[in-house]
């Protein structure tokens, strides 16, 4: 079902949500909840999805091995299959809270499913999140701004190109999270212990430096406000291969709509290293 993005509702800062089951969360997106996903179901992993035709697939493939930050791999399924180890029993078309379609390089909406626009030769890749170790943050006494003020995490196109893979490129995408300053080297050392999931920052306070001209107006999600005594910080974030399919001008492609993730049955520990 087409759905307008106006539409997307936020429940986020809920202990109840934080304490589902990742397949009890599937199925309340299957059956139509729109919601940005952060601080869901804690302790599971989240993950970014890109979905191309299988005439793509090494180009995604080649671009996430050459830009890991911003695209570490966790999975990725055989052409047309739409259900594998990250979610037992789940179906990418349909378990996350929102897709975003794109034809020819441009945006073409977004849509609570993907069943009607499904094909056989789509390849899927699902890529590490860093909505993973916002639980680590929270349990270490530094704050998740967008959490706690209920609107899905900042996020922004880049002037810092990725490199090249084949016919794919584009800008790095980075998400933004008001960090105390005097936090922010926990904050390094607790994200830094998670390289599958984006791992470390990229880049501390100054935003300018990142071509980033006004916090305010971020590119997806929603503005957060940045507290009295913090200062932003950015790691690299999954939207980036959806940035390089727009600039790239791919003829079709698939992706969740950004902060809106699909929900894995991995335990986040497993991503930790130590």
């Amino acid at each position: 079902m087409v759905m307008n993005a106006t539409e997307t509702m936020s429940t986020q800062g809920n202990p109840e949500r934080a304490a589902l089951d990742p397949g009890v969360a599937r199925e309340m997106f299957r059956s139509g909840l729109i919601t940005p996903t952060s601080g869901w179901c804690d302790g599971f992993a989240q993950a970014n999805l890109i979905v191309v035709p299988r005439d793509w697939a090494f180009d995604v493939l080649l671009f996430a091995q050459r830009n890991p930050k911003p695209c570490p791999v966790l999975g990725v399924l055989e052409a047309g299959e739409v259900t594998g180890p990250l979610l037992r029993g789940g179906d990418v078309r349909t378990d996350a809270p929102l897709y975003t379609v794109y034809e020819n390089g441009e945006a073409a909406g977004t849509r609570t499913d993907l069943l009607d626009v499904w094909r056989e030769d789509l390849v899927t890749f699902a890529l590490g999140c860093s909505f993973t170790f916002e639980a680590a943050l929270q349990e270490a006494g530094i704050p998740v701004a967008h959490i706690d003020q209920g609107v899905n995490v900042a996020m922004y196109r880049t002037a810092v190109p990725t490199e090249p893979a084949g016919r794919l490129s584009g800008p790095l995408v980075v998400s933004m999270r008001p960090v105390p300053a005097s936090r922010v080297a926990d904050a390094v050392r607790i994200t830094s212990r998670y390289p599958a999931v984006h791992g470390a920052p990229v880049h501390v306070g100054a935003p300018e430096e990142l071509g980033i001209d006004d916090l305010a107006a971020p590119d997806y999600g929603d503005a957060v406000e940045i507290p009295a005594g913090h200062v932003p910080v950015f790691w690299a974030c999954g939207v980036t291969p959806q940035a390089a399919v727009l600039a790239s001008g791919v003829p079709f492609a698939l992706g969740h709509a950004p902060g809106h993730m699909l929900i894995t049955d991995v335990p986040n520990w497993q991503y930790q290293v130590p």
